[in-house]
């Protein structure tokens, strides 16, 4: 089999400029802005597609890599005795055409003086600089990866590029649009923004970019109202649409991830329609653009903030290289003689003002520049072996691609204004990024003014730097814009999202009762702990207060007042009593039992005291066992005297012995052996279930009530049904001897006390389980001293009149002269 030959189907595609060197670089850029369409007629062969629309930052790329290297070639310390060519190439914007130049470079197809050339010829391209634009760089990255080409990229952003697995050869000196997105949205949140509207272009930069950024910007917290999207061959209807959305939307903030060529299109029909007063935050691609910065664009971007690249001077002043194309565009003449006017080459630059000439802003231009120098340097360590690893191959032609690809993985250079360069392993660069505002000049000129600065290489929460650089706003009031679905939720109320919409669209609701949120926007209201309350405006939490019936307060007073006064009384019918035991209405009826019964009551009157004051263990256990021995001493002695009654009218029935069998030892027998069985029942009680002070939290919202466990419900009810039988008894006897002659109408009285008392503990229990608090001490109070008042005065008043009052029916002949006269 001879050699195979390919020949070329049509004429190669030369490089617009071109300079043989021992290492070849190429460049792909976009040095015109569209196509020029043309209908193929199937008929012939296709027409080579041409550009129209000079683009000017692309010549500029260009002008700089062609600059870099032939600085780089003068310099005796960089690949000395080493030259470095280029061939650069037109990709009109057009991911075709930036695949057709790769495949050009890759080829060599441009050299070739003839249509035939060897198949197996190897590439001379060491690396690609370039694209400018996403797209047509994964299209090129996609392409020359496949021959191990590196591929550098000065301004192609997108996150993706950072795949290694799909762009192994890829790199880049501009950071990834990952930590753009995710500082853009630091950015809005930042400021507090957090309903925003976005654009984006409908390419790889802006669909790639501006997902990021949402996605980051709802972890936070921050809600898109709505996510247009525009390409520069989009109708006019488009454009006109996504304005009209603008229009309506209520969020004033617009975060537009979109490349400037994009954005003009939309500019138009913005200022068409006189649509200002918007905040708008960009991305690097426009917000630093001098070519969308004009004055006429300043009503609609006023005030604009964003990230760029930090601003940089080239050292050294790039030369004219002739580039023909670009200086007849400039001058708008033609070096063609049958122009009508004539290119002489001495026309001045220095009238001509546009972005080729204008070296104020060369943030991207910068990183055409330190693209060049990181090739320069990976080949000069590649050919001073700084690895060691191998022979030394010190013949260029002898060099492949894919060394020059491992020497650029470990490139490590400072450049003149002290930038240090190297790639991350994904083929990155640092990021880091300078926070512009646009503000305008005294001279009406759109400035990018420094506000602040992102470097992701920081720690968390230090990567946001703002400087105290004034910044202008789109509003005239120099106030931080407000955007925001719903007014934050005020410290005390909650966010409830508004069905169907964003988790930024809420309402505040009321945090509920015994809940507070301490925080605005908060989303939960906290519980306070049992012991805690919410103030009135549900922000704190605040201790309850502690209830209980104190001595200090004027129930407690009242009740103290009456247990004393009750006492007291008491006690001075006692010293009446003592001073007249010997009459005949004292010793009628067992005088004893009638002092045990004071003494009783006195102890019953004081008793009550125990349940007034702050429950204590000692306390707890004292009032309830205290109150029901007392009470039971009192009933067994109210129920001897009216036995004793009993016992004592039959005992005046003819042969009657009955007397006998109750007299005072027997009385004294059943009032120790009553009293004995509840004592005996309260030392069970506080043995094994005794009484305790508890907080009773629950019962309600604003307080805690301190009272006291009985320790055993059942025992509790135990001695005070102990109680209500006896009582039951005596008032059974009583009601039985109440029609006893008129001497002996002492147990008519013993009925209406014991009426009173059964009354009183009756209408205690219902009242006692329904009172809240403090009030189901004082009702449990009220009812010792109303069934204790019940029996003093119904017992012993009516006697006291007697004998201080009526001391002439004090006499025991008046009592046997009743006895008699009822007889008869």
């Amino acid at each position: 089999m001879g050699n195979h030959l390919c020949k070329l189907w049509t004429n190669p595609d030369i490089p617009l400029f071109s300079k043989t060197g021992d290492f070849m670089l190429g460049g792909i850029f976009t040095l015109h802005n569209n196509i020029i369409e043309s209908k193929p007629t199937l008929k012939s062969r296709p027409e080579a597609l041409n550009c129209k629309g000079v683009k000017y930052t692309g010549y500029q790329f260009a002008e700089t890599m062609i600059f870099a290297i032939e600085q780089i070639n003068n310099r005796t310390d960089i690949l000395p005795n080493v030259s470095l060519g280029y061939k650069i190439y037109d990709s009109c914007g057009a991911v075709s055409l930036a695949i057709k130049a790769a495949m050009a470079l890759i080829s060599g197809a441009g050299e070739a003086q003839s249509s035939t050339l060897s198949c197996s010829q190897q590439s001379n391209i060491h690396t690609i600089i370039g694209e400018s634009a996403s797209s047509p760089t994964i299209g090129i990255s996609t392409l020359v990866g496949q021959f191990n080409i590196p591929v550098i990229s000065h301004f192609a952003t997108c996150a993706c590029l950072s795949n290694r697995k799909e762009f192994p050869t890829f790199f880049r000196t501009i950071p990834s649009d990952y930590y753009q997105s995710r500082a853009l949205a630091q950015l809005v949140k930042h400021f507090g923004w957090t309903w925003v509207g976005t654009i984006r272009s409908d390419n790889d930069y802006g669909n790639s970019g501006m997902a990021t950024f949402i996605k980051t910007a709802e972890e936070e917290g921050i809600c898109i109202e709505y996510s247009e999207v525009i390409y520069r061959t989009n109708p006019r209807e488009k454009f006109i649409k996504t304005v009209d959305i603008i229009k309506k939307a209520s969020s004033k903030i617009i975060v537009a991830f979109a490349s400037f060529i994009d954005l003009e299109f939309l500019i138009k029909e913005l200022l068409l329609q006189n649509v200002t007063g918007l905040q708008w935050v960009g991305s690097e691609s426009w917000v630093s653009a001098k070519n969308v910065a004009t004055k006429e664009n300043y009503r609609i971007f006023k005030g604009a903030i964003g990230f760029s690249i930090a601003n940089a001077a080239i050292p050294g002043t790039p030369g004219n290289t002739g580039l023909i194309k670009l200086w007849e565009d400039m001058f708008d003449c033609s070096f063609n003689a049958s122009n009508s006017k004539t290119c002489t080459g001495l026309e001045n630059l220095q009238v001509v003002n546009n972005l080729y000439t204008d070296v104020s802003e060369l943030r991207i231009t910068y990183n055409v520049h330190k693209a060049v120098y990181a090739v320069a340097h990976a080949l000069h360590d590649l050919l001073a072996c700084q690895d060691n690893q191998g022979p030394c191959k010190t013949n260029p032609k002898n060099i492949l691609p894919l060394q020059a690809l491992q020497y650029l993985k470990k490139v490590n250079f400072t450049v003149s204004n002290g930038e240090y360069v190297h790639f991350d392993i994904n083929g990155d660069p640092p990021a880091r990024y300078e926070l512009v505002n646009w503000q305008l000049s005294i001279n009406g000129i759109t400035e990018f003014v420094t506000i602040g600065f992102y470097d992701a290489s920081l720690s968390e929460g230090k990567q946001f730097i703002m400087n105290n650089n004034s910044i202008t706003w789109a509003d005239n009031d120099g106030k931080i814009p407000k955007s925001v679905c719903s007014e934050s939720c005020r410290p005390g109320t909650r966010k409830a999202t508004q069905k169907g919409k964003p988790v930024c669209c809420f309402d505040c609701l009321p945090c509920a009762e015994g809940e507070i949120s301490n925080s605005t926007d908060a989303v939960y209201c906290m519980k306070c702990p049992l012991e805690y309350w919410a103030n009135e405006e549900k922000d704190q939490c605040i201790l309850k207060d502690i209830e209980f019936l104190s001595y200090d307060e004027i129930m407690g007073m009242i009740l103290i007042i009456f247990a004393l006064f009750g006492a007291l009384l008491t006690s001075m019918i006692t010293v009446v009593f003592f001073k007249f035991r010997d009459t005949p209405i004292v010793k009628a009826n067992n005088s004893e039992l009638s002092f045990l019964l004071l003494f009783a009551l006195i102890l019953c009157f004081l008793c009550s005291l125990t349940f007034i004051g702050e429950p204590t263990q000692w306390s707890c256990m004292l009032r309830h066992t205290a109150f029901g021995i007392t009470f039971v001493l009192c009933i067994s002695c109210v129920l001897g005297k009216t036995t004793v009654v009993l016992i004592a009218f039959r005992a005046t029935m003819p042969g009657s012995n009955v007397i006998k069998c109750f007299g005072p030892t027997q009385q004294r027998l059943s009032v120790l052996t009553f009293t004995l069985l509840q004592t005996l029942t309260c030392i069970i009680w506080l043995v094994q279930y005794p009484p305790f002070p508890q907080k009773r939290i629950n019962s309600d919202k604003e307080i805690i009530i301190l009272e006291c466990n009985n320790g055993s419900t059942v025992i509790f009810y135990i001695v005070l049904g102990y109680i209500g039988l006896l009582a039951v008894i005596c008032f059974f006897l009583a009601f039985l001897a109440r029609k006893l002659p008129d001497n002996f109408n002492e147990a008519k009285f013993i009925t209406f006390s014991m009426l009173i008392f059964c009354a009183v503990w009756i209408t205690f229990i219902p009242s006692y389980i329904s009172s809240p608090g403090k009030y189901t001490v004082a009702v449990e109070i009220f009812a010792i001293l109303a069934s204790s008042f019940g029996l003093l005065l119904c017992i012993f008043v009516p006697k006291c009149y007697i004998i201080l009052l009526k001391p002439d029916k004090n006499s025991k002949k008046h009592l046997m002269g009743k006895i008699q006269s009822k007889s008869l």
